[in-house]
């Protein structure tokens, strides 16, 4: 019974140590786009996108995909 009960507390913490993306969908409104087939839009802020593509070039623009098209795509 001991064993089970670790086991069961265990699994709970692992479920609940995921990461943010895998527990929920999230909507970043800021894209880096690097060229026409290379961006990431995984940025909260522009100042993040501002960051990240400092040194290396590209752009920042807000995301063009709206949060219900995201989830559209995902699905597929």
């Amino acid at each position: 019974m001991g064993k089970s009960v670790v086991f069961a507390v265990v699994v709970v913490a692992a479920a609940n140590a995921l990461p943010g993306s895998a527990r929920a969908q999230h909507y970043y409104p800021w894209c880096a786009w690097y060229d026409a087939w290379t961006y990431s839009c995984a940025f909260a802020t522009r100042e993040q996108c501002m960051a990240t593509i400092s040194g290396v070039g590209g752009i920042c623009k807000p995301n063009p995909y709206s949060p219900s098209d995201q989830r559209a795509r995902r699905r597929y």
